[in-house]
Protein backbone atom coordinates (compact mmCIF):
# COMPACT_ATOMS: atom_id res chain seq x y z
CA UNK A 1 0.00 0.00 0.00
CA UNK A 2 1.32 3.41 -0.97
CA UNK A 3 1.32 6.28 1.52
CA UNK A 4 1.53 8.86 -1.27
CA UNK A 5 -1.34 10.93 -2.62
CA UNK A 6 -2.53 9.62 -5.95
CA UNK A 7 -2.19 12.98 -7.71
CA UNK A 8 0.26 11.80 -10.38
CA UNK A 9 -0.60 9.53 -13.29
CA UNK A 10 2.58 7.52 -12.92
CA UNK A 11 4.03 5.25 -15.57
CA UNK A 12 4.50 1.61 -14.49
CA UNK A 13 8.27 1.81 -14.24
CA UNK A 14 10.69 2.77 -11.46
CA UNK A 15 13.72 4.78 -12.54
CA UNK A 16 16.77 4.05 -10.41
CA UNK A 17 19.65 5.54 -12.42
CA UNK A 18 20.36 8.24 -14.95
CA UNK A 19 23.50 8.47 -17.03
CA UNK A 20 24.00 10.83 -19.95
CA UNK A 21 21.01 10.72 -22.27
CA UNK A 22 19.65 7.49 -20.77
CA UNK A 23 17.56 6.39 -17.80
CA UNK A 24 17.54 2.89 -16.29
CA UNK A 25 14.67 1.21 -14.47
CA UNK A 26 14.69 -1.20 -11.53
CA UNK A 27 14.81 -4.17 -13.93
CA UNK A 28 17.88 -2.78 -15.68
CA UNK A 29 16.06 -1.66 -18.84
CA UNK A 30 17.63 1.26 -20.65
CA UNK A 31 15.59 4.18 -22.05
CA UNK A 32 16.64 6.94 -24.43
CA UNK A 33 15.30 10.00 -22.60
CA UNK A 34 13.38 12.36 -24.89
CA UNK A 35 11.54 13.80 -21.89
CA UNK A 36 14.47 15.31 -19.97
CA UNK A 37 12.40 15.38 -16.79
CA UNK A 38 9.94 17.60 -18.74
CA UNK A 39 12.59 20.01 -20.05
CA UNK A 40 14.73 19.85 -16.90
CA UNK A 41 17.81 17.72 -17.55
CA UNK A 42 18.95 19.61 -20.63
CA UNK A 43 22.54 18.38 -20.19
CA UNK A 44 21.48 14.78 -19.79
CA UNK A 45 21.47 12.95 -16.48
CA UNK A 46 24.10 13.66 -13.82
CA UNK A 47 26.16 16.02 -16.01
CA UNK A 48 29.80 16.05 -14.80
CA UNK A 49 30.24 19.84 -14.81
CA UNK A 50 27.16 20.38 -12.64
CA UNK A 51 28.03 17.42 -10.42
CA UNK A 52 31.47 18.90 -9.74
CA UNK A 53 29.97 22.28 -8.76
CA UNK A 54 27.41 20.70 -6.43
CA UNK A 55 29.98 18.34 -4.89
CA UNK A 56 32.23 21.28 -4.08
CA UNK A 57 29.34 23.13 -2.46
CA UNK A 58 28.29 20.06 -0.47
CA UNK A 59 31.51 20.31 1.50
CA UNK A 60 31.05 23.95 2.47
CA UNK A 61 27.47 25.18 2.99
CA UNK A 62 23.97 23.85 2.23
CA UNK A 63 21.68 26.45 3.80
CA UNK A 64 22.06 29.68 5.72
CA UNK A 65 18.74 31.57 5.21
CA UNK A 66 18.15 34.64 3.11
CA UNK A 67 18.77 36.74 6.20
CA UNK A 68 22.40 36.62 5.06
CA UNK A 69 24.21 37.66 1.91
CA UNK A 70 24.72 34.58 -0.26
CA UNK A 71 27.57 35.08 -2.76
CA UNK A 72 26.40 32.22 -4.96
CA UNK A 73 23.10 34.06 -5.51
CA UNK A 74 24.94 37.18 -6.62
CA UNK A 75 27.11 35.14 -8.98
CA UNK A 76 24.19 33.34 -10.62
CA UNK A 77 22.11 36.53 -10.77
CA UNK A 78 24.99 38.33 -12.51
CA UNK A 79 25.19 35.54 -15.07
CA UNK A 80 21.43 35.53 -15.70
CA UNK A 81 21.24 39.28 -16.16
CA UNK A 82 24.22 39.13 -18.54
CA UNK A 83 22.33 36.79 -20.89
CA UNK A 84 18.99 38.61 -20.67
CA UNK A 85 17.43 42.08 -20.71
CA UNK A 86 16.70 41.92 -16.96
CA UNK A 87 18.49 43.68 -14.13
CA UNK A 88 17.19 42.07 -10.94
CA UNK A 89 16.63 38.44 -9.90
CA UNK A 90 14.54 36.69 -7.23
CA UNK A 91 15.35 33.02 -6.64
CA UNK A 92 12.80 30.37 -5.68
CA UNK A 93 12.35 26.61 -6.09
CA UNK A 94 10.03 26.03 -9.06
CA UNK A 95 8.31 27.48 -12.08
CA UNK A 96 5.02 27.93 -10.24
CA UNK A 97 6.83 29.91 -7.55
CA UNK A 98 8.57 32.02 -10.19
CA UNK A 99 5.23 32.81 -11.82
CA UNK A 100 3.63 33.48 -8.44
CA UNK A 101 6.40 35.98 -7.75
CA UNK A 102 5.83 37.60 -11.15
CA UNK A 103 2.10 37.91 -10.49
CA UNK A 104 2.72 39.46 -7.07
CA UNK A 105 5.28 41.88 -8.50
CA UNK A 106 2.92 42.95 -11.27
CA UNK A 107 0.00 43.31 -8.85
CA UNK A 108 1.99 45.38 -6.38
CA UNK A 109 3.36 47.64 -9.10
CA UNK A 110 -0.07 47.96 -10.69
CA UNK A 111 -1.92 48.60 -7.45
CA UNK A 112 0.18 51.70 -6.90
CA UNK A 113 -1.47 52.98 -10.09
CA UNK A 114 -4.92 51.65 -9.24
CA UNK A 115 -4.68 48.65 -11.61
CA UNK A 116 -4.42 44.94 -10.77
CA UNK A 117 -5.84 42.79 -13.59
CA UNK A 118 -3.58 40.42 -15.56
CA UNK A 119 -4.48 39.11 -19.03
CA UNK A 120 -3.37 35.59 -19.97
CA UNK A 121 -4.06 33.28 -22.92
CA UNK A 122 -6.14 30.18 -23.55
CA UNK A 123 -4.18 26.88 -23.46
CA UNK A 124 -1.42 28.50 -21.42
CA UNK A 125 0.07 26.79 -18.39
CA UNK A 126 1.61 28.81 -15.55
CA UNK A 127 1.52 26.47 -12.54
CA UNK A 128 -0.65 24.85 -9.89
CA UNK A 129 -0.75 27.33 -7.02
CA UNK A 130 -4.11 29.08 -6.72
CA UNK A 131 -2.88 32.20 -8.49
CA UNK A 132 -0.96 30.41 -11.23
CA UNK A 133 -3.70 27.89 -12.00
CA UNK A 134 -6.12 30.81 -12.25
CA UNK A 135 -3.73 32.46 -14.70
CA UNK A 136 -3.52 29.19 -16.64
CA UNK A 137 -5.82 29.11 -19.66
CA UNK A 138 -6.96 25.50 -19.19
CA UNK A 139 -10.15 24.75 -17.30
CA UNK A 140 -9.07 21.21 -16.40
CA UNK A 141 -6.49 22.46 -13.88
CA UNK A 142 -9.10 24.64 -12.12
CA UNK A 143 -11.79 22.02 -11.54
CA UNK A 144 -12.65 21.68 -7.86
CA UNK A 145 -10.54 24.59 -6.64
CA UNK A 146 -13.09 27.40 -6.69
CA UNK A 147 -13.42 30.12 -5.59
CA UNK A 148 -10.39 31.27 -7.55
CA UNK A 149 -8.56 34.57 -7.02
CA UNK A 150 -9.97 37.55 -8.86
CA UNK A 151 -8.03 39.74 -11.21
CA UNK A 152 -7.34 37.48 -14.20
CA UNK A 153 -8.81 37.56 -17.70
CA UNK A 154 -8.07 34.91 -20.34
CA UNK A 155 -8.25 35.51 -24.11
CA UNK A 156 -7.60 33.31 -27.20
CA UNK A 157 -3.96 32.84 -28.20
CA UNK A 158 -2.93 34.59 -31.44
CA UNK A 159 -6.18 36.63 -31.62
CA UNK A 160 -5.05 40.25 -31.56
CA UNK A 161 -8.46 41.89 -31.85
CA UNK A 162 -9.91 40.03 -28.87
CA UNK A 163 -6.80 40.91 -26.88
CA UNK A 164 -7.21 44.60 -27.70
CA UNK A 165 -10.83 44.53 -26.62
CA UNK A 166 -9.94 42.81 -23.33
CA UNK A 167 -7.63 45.58 -22.14
CA UNK A 168 -9.43 47.87 -19.72
CA UNK A 169 -8.67 50.58 -17.16
CA UNK A 170 -7.88 47.92 -14.52
CA UNK A 171 -5.39 45.96 -16.65
CA UNK A 172 -1.84 46.07 -15.31
CA UNK A 173 -0.04 43.28 -17.21
CA UNK A 174 -0.12 40.70 -20.00
CA UNK A 175 1.38 37.30 -19.23
CA UNK A 176 2.30 34.91 -22.03
CA UNK A 177 4.45 32.02 -23.20
CA UNK A 178 6.38 32.31 -26.45
CA UNK A 179 5.66 28.62 -27.02
CA UNK A 180 2.76 27.01 -25.19
CA UNK A 181 4.42 23.79 -24.12
CA UNK A 182 1.72 22.10 -22.07
CA UNK A 183 -0.92 23.57 -24.37
CA UNK A 184 0.30 21.59 -27.40
CA UNK A 185 3.65 23.18 -28.37
CA UNK A 186 2.13 26.21 -30.09
CA UNK A 187 4.57 29.04 -30.91
CA UNK A 188 3.31 32.60 -30.68
CA UNK A 189 2.64 34.28 -33.99
CA UNK A 190 5.20 37.08 -34.49
CA UNK A 191 2.28 39.43 -35.21
CA UNK A 192 0.82 38.63 -31.78
CA UNK A 193 4.13 39.30 -30.04
CA UNK A 194 4.51 42.59 -31.87
CA UNK A 195 0.95 43.55 -30.96
CA UNK A 196 1.42 42.61 -27.30
CA UNK A 197 4.58 44.69 -26.94
CA UNK A 198 2.91 47.66 -28.64
CA UNK A 199 -0.24 47.36 -26.51
CA UNK A 200 1.86 47.21 -23.35
CA UNK A 201 3.55 50.47 -24.35
CA UNK A 202 0.29 52.17 -25.30
CA UNK A 203 -1.56 51.19 -22.12
CA UNK A 204 1.34 51.26 -19.64
CA UNK A 205 1.16 47.51 -19.02
CA UNK A 206 3.85 45.16 -17.81
CA UNK A 207 4.83 42.33 -20.13
CA UNK A 208 5.47 39.05 -18.29
CA UNK A 209 7.00 36.23 -20.33
CA UNK A 210 6.81 32.74 -18.84
CA UNK A 211 10.00 30.93 -19.92
CA UNK A 212 9.68 28.07 -17.43
CA UNK A 213 9.71 25.41 -20.16
CA UNK A 214 11.35 27.36 -23.00
CA UNK A 215 14.10 29.17 -21.13
CA UNK A 216 17.77 28.32 -20.51
CA UNK A 217 18.58 27.34 -24.08
CA UNK A 218 15.68 24.99 -24.88
CA UNK A 219 14.86 26.85 -28.13
CA UNK A 220 18.46 27.51 -29.24
CA UNK A 221 18.70 30.92 -27.59
CA UNK A 222 18.90 31.52 -23.86
CA UNK A 223 15.24 32.56 -23.90
CA UNK A 224 12.50 32.00 -26.45
CA UNK A 225 11.50 35.67 -26.50
CA UNK A 226 14.95 36.50 -27.88
CA UNK A 227 13.87 34.93 -31.19
CA UNK A 228 11.24 37.69 -31.38
CA UNK A 229 13.58 40.56 -30.53
CA UNK A 230 11.56 41.82 -27.55
CA UNK A 231 12.48 42.86 -24.01
CA UNK A 232 9.89 41.76 -21.42
CA UNK A 233 9.57 43.61 -18.13
CA UNK A 234 9.42 40.33 -16.18
CA UNK A 235 10.80 36.88 -17.13
CA UNK A 236 10.23 33.63 -15.27
CA UNK A 237 12.20 30.40 -15.50
CA UNK A 238 12.89 27.15 -13.67
CA UNK A 239 13.03 23.66 -15.27
CA UNK A 240 16.33 23.80 -17.19
CA UNK A 241 18.09 26.11 -14.76
CA UNK A 242 19.38 23.55 -12.27
CA UNK A 243 19.81 20.24 -14.14
CA UNK A 244 17.31 18.64 -11.77
CA UNK A 245 17.99 20.62 -8.61
CA UNK A 246 14.93 22.63 -7.52
CA UNK A 247 15.70 26.16 -8.66
CA UNK A 248 13.52 28.82 -10.22
CA UNK A 249 13.94 32.51 -10.86
CA UNK A 250 11.87 35.60 -11.55
CA UNK A 251 13.79 38.40 -13.28
CA UNK A 252 12.72 41.97 -13.92
CA UNK A 253 13.83 45.34 -15.20
CA UNK A 254 15.46 47.82 -12.84
CA UNK A 255 12.41 50.10 -12.59
CA UNK A 256 10.58 47.31 -10.72
CA UNK A 257 13.26 46.86 -8.08
CA UNK A 258 11.71 49.12 -5.47
CA UNK A 259 8.36 47.30 -5.79
CA UNK A 260 9.75 44.30 -3.94
CA UNK A 261 11.16 45.83 -0.76
CA UNK A 262 12.07 43.91 2.42
CA UNK A 263 9.15 41.79 3.63
CA UNK A 264 7.11 41.89 0.42
CA UNK A 265 8.08 38.44 -0.82
CA UNK A 266 10.39 35.60 0.14
CA UNK A 267 11.30 31.92 0.11
CA UNK A 268 12.94 29.91 2.89
CA UNK A 269 14.78 27.58 0.54
CA UNK A 270 14.90 29.77 -2.56
CA UNK A 271 18.44 30.59 -3.63
CA UNK A 272 20.13 28.10 -1.30
CA UNK A 273 23.84 27.58 -2.05
CA UNK A 274 23.38 24.04 -3.41
CA UNK A 275 20.78 25.11 -5.94
CA UNK A 276 22.88 28.12 -6.94
CA UNK A 277 25.90 25.88 -7.53
CA UNK A 278 23.76 23.65 -9.76
CA UNK A 279 22.54 26.69 -11.67
CA UNK A 280 26.04 28.04 -12.22
CA UNK A 281 27.33 24.69 -13.44
CA UNK A 282 24.33 24.31 -15.73
CA UNK A 283 24.72 27.71 -17.39
CA UNK A 284 28.44 27.22 -17.93
CA UNK A 285 27.88 23.88 -19.65
CA UNK A 286 24.89 24.97 -21.75
CA UNK A 287 26.70 28.01 -23.16
CA UNK A 288 28.86 25.80 -25.38
CA UNK A 289 25.88 23.75 -26.60
CA UNK A 290 23.52 26.55 -27.67
CA UNK A 291 24.61 26.59 -31.34
CA UNK A 292 23.74 22.89 -31.63
CA UNK A 293 20.22 23.11 -30.19
CA UNK A 294 18.52 24.82 -33.13
CA UNK A 295 20.36 22.61 -35.62
CA UNK A 296 19.36 19.39 -33.86
CA UNK A 297 15.78 20.58 -33.48
CA UNK A 298 15.56 21.50 -37.16
CA UNK A 299 16.80 18.02 -38.11
CA UNK A 300 14.26 16.27 -35.89
CA UNK A 301 11.39 18.39 -37.20
CA UNK A 302 12.51 17.86 -40.80
CA UNK A 303 12.41 14.11 -40.26
CA UNK A 304 9.31 13.89 -38.06
CA UNK A 305 7.28 16.95 -38.96
CA UNK A 306 5.87 18.97 -36.10
CA UNK A 307 6.25 22.44 -34.70
CA UNK A 308 8.26 24.21 -32.04
CA UNK A 309 11.70 25.70 -31.83
CA UNK A 310 15.01 24.07 -31.00
CA UNK A 311 14.47 21.02 -28.83
CA UNK A 312 10.87 21.61 -27.80
CA UNK A 313 8.90 19.81 -30.48
CA UNK A 314 5.23 18.89 -30.83
CA UNK A 315 4.07 16.46 -33.52
CA UNK A 316 0.31 16.59 -34.07
CA UNK A 317 -1.73 13.65 -35.32
CA UNK A 318 -5.41 13.13 -36.10
CA UNK A 319 -5.64 10.46 -33.41
CA UNK A 320 -4.83 10.27 -29.71
CA UNK A 321 -1.14 9.65 -29.04
CA UNK A 322 -1.18 8.10 -25.56
CA UNK A 323 -0.88 4.59 -27.08
CA UNK A 324 2.15 5.81 -29.08
CA UNK A 325 3.85 7.03 -25.89
CA UNK A 326 3.18 3.68 -24.21
CA UNK A 327 4.54 1.68 -27.14
CA UNK A 328 7.61 3.88 -27.44
CA UNK A 329 8.30 3.33 -23.75
CA UNK A 330 8.13 -0.41 -24.31
CA UNK A 331 10.65 0.10 -27.13
CA UNK A 332 13.02 1.99 -24.82
CA UNK A 333 12.14 5.54 -25.94
CA UNK A 334 10.63 8.06 -23.50
CA UNK A 335 8.32 10.74 -24.94
CA UNK A 336 5.33 12.79 -23.76
CA UNK A 337 1.92 14.01 -24.77
CA UNK A 338 0.98 17.69 -24.96
CA UNK A 339 -2.75 17.43 -25.27
CA UNK A 340 -4.55 14.32 -26.55
CA UNK A 341 -3.22 14.39 -30.13
CA UNK A 342 0.25 15.92 -29.80
CA UNK A 343 3.39 13.87 -29.25
CA UNK A 344 5.95 16.04 -27.43
CA UNK A 345 9.68 15.44 -27.36
CA UNK A 346 12.13 17.42 -25.23
CA UNK A 347 15.51 15.79 -25.88
CA UNK A 348 18.62 16.71 -23.91
CA UNK A 349 20.88 19.16 -25.72
CA UNK A 350 23.56 16.46 -25.66
CA UNK A 351 21.60 14.05 -27.86
CA UNK A 352 23.83 12.59 -30.56
CA UNK A 353 23.18 12.08 -34.26
CA UNK A 354 23.00 8.33 -33.71
CA UNK A 355 20.46 8.79 -30.91
CA UNK A 356 18.36 11.18 -32.99
CA UNK A 357 18.28 8.70 -35.87
CA UNK A 358 17.29 5.89 -33.49
CA UNK A 359 14.48 8.02 -32.07
CA UNK A 360 13.26 8.99 -35.55
CA UNK A 361 13.21 5.35 -36.67
CA UNK A 362 11.37 4.15 -33.56
CA UNK A 363 8.79 6.96 -33.68
CA UNK A 364 8.04 6.41 -37.35
CA UNK A 365 7.77 2.63 -36.92
CA UNK A 366 5.56 2.97 -33.85
CA UNK A 367 3.20 5.45 -35.50
CA UNK A 368 2.84 3.31 -38.62
CA UNK A 369 2.24 0.15 -36.59
CA UNK A 370 -0.42 1.91 -34.50
CA UNK A 371 -2.19 3.29 -37.58
CA UNK A 372 -2.22 -0.17 -39.09
CA UNK A 373 -3.55 -1.75 -35.91
CA UNK A 374 -6.46 0.68 -35.58
CA UNK A 375 -7.18 0.88 -39.29
CA UNK A 376 -6.18 4.48 -39.91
Amino acid sequence: MSHLFNNYGRWPITIVKGEGNYLYDAEGKKYLDLVSGIAVTSLGNVPPQVKAKVAEQLDTLWHCSNLFNIPQQEELAAKLTSISCADRVFFCNSGAEANEAAIKLARKYGNAKGKNEIITFENSFHGRTLATLTATGQEKVKTGFHPLPEGFKTVPYNDIEVLKAAIGPNTCAIMMEMIQGEGGVHPADPALVEAVTQLCKEHDLLLIVDEVQTGIGRTGKWFAHQHYGIEPDIITMAKGLGSGFPVGAMMAKEFLNDTFGPGTHGSTFGGNPLAMAAGLGTLEAIETLLPEVEKKGAYLMEQLGGRGKGLIIGIEFDFEVAPIVTKLREEGILALVAGPKVLRILPPFTITQEEMDLAIEKIKQTVEAHKGAVGI
